[in-house]
């Protein structure tokens, strides 16, 4: 059972079981956070510190079978709304990160203790553990599905990165905190987050409240989360504050990444019985123009980074549009169920691209899909910046505009011994699309290849309007392709991009 005591002068504080000692606390506010984040960044940058050789040296099983005992999770038992536990640190967490538990406006460090986790017989008995030990991440729990069960929604661990599960979806994508020089030749740089303050809510509080410090060679940065895990979709609105030390030309704000393997466009380079492999299946923007963009993904066979440029960006995400199980055949991955994640910004801002990497990969194991928002001025170096957006993680984006969205792409030869590529973009029915589909009008352009003029026809199972069109790529090898249907004058699909390699 869990143990309470009271601290004189520091309030009601829980002290949970196997904790190894009750660190003093200190007053808690996001104005100390906020100070603490400045003095980091008025530092020069310490490398931090590896956890012992023996901890790094785990082998993948190894490091699964430490597994937290989740009877003994952080405020199990009392009558607030969040439940939290931690993970190990060690093999690809080479660094600990220290956690902060608030309560009664008091915060106070959790030091590692190794009797809250269960351990198989296949880890060593001799891993060395002393105060300086850490965690490596936080996972939170909420009753989602029913009331007294407390399932996880959310994981923080890894560098900045952190992953949030909706309603009745797996684990697919993740985010980060910040992206830095990220397909750059010099290579690209990891923030990590290095401290967490995780909040007690109060009796029947629907949010939950999450701190970070986040450091880099090349800044400091605080960040807030506001999660609530309980309706259609799981939001998180993300407050952050950022001070370079050094001049960041290529820093990503409201990063994602996810996987791309295969689909039906370049399903003939990999022999596997599943139809499509991807956690996520395309790039989705709500331009400062006010049009929907709607980009697929692809597992090109080099580096490829696209810009698209803007001025006021309404919104971007990363979306799985593909929600069949018979679009994937797997029974193990369930991709037909990870999430798709719409970024609203909180404020204009301004000029800048959102910016989408695309990374070779011949595993689907590795993420190789990134997407951010990338300001057009770079974040100049002693200065403070702050960035607010909020995040839905959820099954499918809501509509942003009234128009037809994309459903699938299909790229090839159309006829054998035929080196003309044949294209077909299947749009969702809509009402914004005529029931007569010869009153469309067809736009399809190219920055380097001469396009057929195109044909729509109905799609006799989804009962939406496909558009097909042909090039010959004759000696280009990397080209972009526009094409979008009309309606007197009027827009009534999404935009449809792409780009095409040889």
């Amino acid at each position: 059972m869990i143990r309470r005591e009271v601290l004189q002068g520091l309030g009601a504080l829980a002290v949970w079981p196997g904790l190894a000692r009750a660190d003093e606390g200190a007053p808690f506010s996001e104005a100390m956070l906020h100070d603490l984040a400045r003095e980091v960044a008025s530092r020069p940058y310490a490398k931090r510190p590896l956890v012992p050789q023996a901890w790094r040296d785990l082998t993948y099983d190894q490091y699964r079978a430490i597994r937290y005992d989740t009877s003994r999770a952080f405020w199990a038992g009392t009558d607030t709304t969040l439940e939290f536990d931690l993970f190990p640190p060690g093999l690809y967490f080479p660094h600990s990160v220290e956690v902060n538990m608030v309560e009664d406006g008091v915060a106070r460090r959790v030091p590692f203790d190794m009797s809250l986790f269960e351990k198989h017989e296949i880890v060593p008995d001799d891993l060395p553990v002393d105060d300086r030990l850490g965690y490596s991440g936080v996972r939170l729990r909420a009753e989602i599905a029913r009331p007294g069960f407390f399932q996880e929604y959310a994981v923080f661990q890894g560098a900045s990165y952190f992953r949030v599960i909706p309603r009745d979806m797996v684990y697919g994508l993740s985010a980060r905190g910040l992206t830095v020089n990220t397909a750059a030749p010099e290579g690209e740089e990891f923030p990590d987050f290095t401290r967490f303050w995780v909040e007690k809510p109060a009796p029947g509080a629907r949010l939950h409240r999450i701190h970070a410090l986040m450091e880099s060679r090349s800044v400091t940065g605080m960040y807030h989360f506001t999660l609530d895990p309980y309706g259609p979709s799981a939001d998180v609105d993300v407050r952050c504050t950022l001070w370079p030390r050094t001049d960041l030309e290529n820093a990503g704000i409201a990063p994602l990444t996810s996987m791309f393997y295969f689909d039906a466009k370049n399903r003939d380079r990999f022999n596997d019985f599943r139809s499509a492999v991807h956690d996520s299946n395309g790039l989705t923007i709500h331009n400062g123009n006010g049009e929907m963009l709607w980009r697929p993904l692809g597992n090109p066979r080099t580096l490829q980074v696209s810009s698209f440029v803007d001025d006021g960006p309404r919104g971007f995400g990363l979306a799985q549009r593909a929600r069949r199980h018979s679009d994937f055949h797997d029974l193990e991955a369930q991709y037909h169920l990870r999430p798709s994640v719409w970024i609203t910004p909180g404020e204009d801002w301004g000029r800048g691209a959102v910016t989408l990497v695309e990374i070779p990969t011949d595993k689907e194991i590795f993420d190789n899909i990134v997407a951010y928002w990338r300001p057009r001025v770079p974040l100049a170096a002693g200065s403070e910046h702050a960035f607010s957006y909020r995040m839905s993680w959820t099954g499918e984006i809501p509509g942003q505009k009234p128009v037809a969205p994309v459903l699938e792409t299909r790229i090839g030869r159309g006829f054998p011994h035929d080196l003309r590529q044949v294209v077909t973009v299947d749009f969702a029915p809509h009402p914004a699309v005529p029931d007569d589909l010869d009153a469309l009008v067809i736009y399809v352009n190219s920055n380097r290849l001469e396009t057929s003029d195109g044909l729509v026809q109905r799609n006799p199972e989804t009962g939406g309007p496909r558009l097909a069109f042909s090039f010959d790529p004759g000696e280009v090898d990397v080209a972009e392709l526009r094409a979008q249907l009309f309606h007197e004058g009027r827009a009534v699909t999404e935009v449809w991009l792409y780009k095409w390699t040889a």
